[in-house]
């Protein structure tokens, strides 16, 4: 292995042990942590596309039971080879000058190219920059699900800011590349930032600049990403057609992962707001299809990823809207069945936004079916919880479900009466002003 590369000696410790990409990423982690690295990544690095840094190298050593010295010797076969192709074209340019009296001329054109040489090596962002910017963007939209948005949010902005700069500056185009991958998921959790506070202008605006640099990058992935994110504006501002045409939209684009099954919940939930039954049971079976049919891993998990727990969360969502008591029945099974999968989930999994509203819409489902017991029983998790950890969503969930209880098939019950003094005053305090930003809109 002496003359051998770091892409090629990657390559072949992997394939004797039988392991695909995606396996080495998962037994790496398990050392570093979640979301350190990917399949796609260890591709990069078994085609050279990326060396893998001193720091890496050590945890890749210890995945397959090797001495980091021959992986570090791999990478020095991998970079002289770069070298001698750079110091053959040299020679290649020497041999080639002529030596009449035209020569100066010609070495100071050459003297040129060197001063452009020298213009491109000047560069803002190495492999190694890249790399820990992709680990800090998949920690942050991991913790995103479930940790209070001030802890993170000065963070994202500071990352996101840190990577326009960079991007302003020069770098290898796949660097380049890598950059406006990681703006557009930047940007994404910004504008989620912004949903949760209700800011619904400033998350479109978040948004449209993450769909230019997932253009930008040609990242197919994230484009049908941020097409879920403008789904969700639209929905949340009353556009319950346009946020179906943009889900719609995303579908169109060649993502792998979850994201198929995102945007196929996204289009039932409002196709059955806007009052499309049929067509929102249509695209309810499409997000089970799209479950079924995903191969492996996200590419980035936390909010980026879409867990069959979240997918059971809007399907109650649309069975409520679609309506009828068949409906509302399986609208009660998908919320209980969300719940359960969020709390059997690691804890950083564990959505407190969709907790809230698969607890609200559980607790619809029993009001529908004129059970204000059970209303009250599964609201209260809600009602208990601190209201600073509550979205702009959420309050608005809670608001129309104190509005049904003051319908007249309660006849001014004291039950409802008490239960919708209790969601108007859990709203009021949710919505007021507070120094904890709440959590992920849902």
């Amino acid at each position: 292995m002496g003359d051998t590369g770091i892409g090629a000696l990657l390559a072949r410790l992997r394939t004797e042990r039988g392991w695909t990409q995606q396996r080495v990423a998962d037994e790496y982690n398990a050392l570093e942590g979640p979301a350190a690295k990917t399949g796609k990544e260890i591709g990069r690095y078994e085609r050279e596309a990326r060396i893998p840094v001193p720091y890496t190298r050590r945890h890749l050593a210890q995945v397959f039971g090797v001495d980091v010295a021959l992986l570090d010797r791999a990478v020095l076969v991998s970079k002289s080879r770069s070298g001698r192709d750079s110091a053959t074209g040299a020679s290649i340019a020497l041999s080639a000058a002529p030596s009449r009296s035209g020569a100066g001329v010609v070495s100071a054109d050459a003297a040129v190219s060197a001063d452009f040489a020298r213009f491109i090596a000047q560069r803002n962002a190495d492999e190694f920059v890249v790399e820990q910017l992709e680990a800090d963007v998949a920690r942050l939209a991991r913790a995103y699900v479930s940790h209070p948005l001030l802890e993170l949010h000065v963070e994202i902005k500071r990352l996101r800011d840190g990577v326009f700069e960079l991007l302003r500056g020069r770098q290898r185009p796949r660097q380049t590349t890598d950059l406006y991958v990681a703006a557009s998921r930047l940007c994404g959790l910004s504008a989620h930032v912004c949903l949760d506070l209700g800011d619904y202008d400033s998350a479109a605006t978040h948004a449209r600049t993450a769909r230019a640099c997932a253009e930008a990058a040609g990242h197919e992935g994230m484009l049908a990403w941020v097409r879920a994110v403008e789904s969700l504006i639209a929905y949340w501002t009353g556009r319950y057609e346009q946020a179906a045409r943009l889900a719609q939209a995303g579908r169109h684009h060649r993502a792998r992962g979850t994201i198929g099954a995102r945007l196929a919940s996204l289009e039932a939930r409002a196709l059955a707001i806007a009052g499309d039954r049929t067509g929102a049971v249509a695209a309810l079976a499409d997000a089970a299809r799209s479950r079924e049919a995903v191969p492996g891993h996200d590419e980035v998990p936390g909010i980026f990823a879409f867990p069959a727990a979240k997918q059971f969360a809007y399907a109650g969502t649309s069975y409520l809207a679609v309506g009828g008591r068949e409906h509302v029945q399986r609208a009660i099974a998908s919320a209980d069945t969300a719940i359960r999968l969020y709390r059997s989930a690691e804890d950083d999994d564990q959505s407190v936004g969709d907790l809230f509203a698969a607890h609200v819409d559980l607790a619809r489902g029993h009001l529908l079916l004129g059970d204000l017991d059970g209303t009250e029983a599964v609201i209260a998790f809600v009602l208990e919880s601190p209201p600073e950890r509550m979205s702009a969503s959420i309050v608005r969930r809670l608001t129309a479900l104190g509005r049904e209880l003051s319908g007249p098939q309660y006849g001014g019950a004291a039950q409802a009466a008490h239960l919708r003094e209790r969601l108007q005053h859990t709203a009021v305090l949710a919505a007021s002003p507070a120094p904890h930003p709440p959590e992920l809109p849902t």
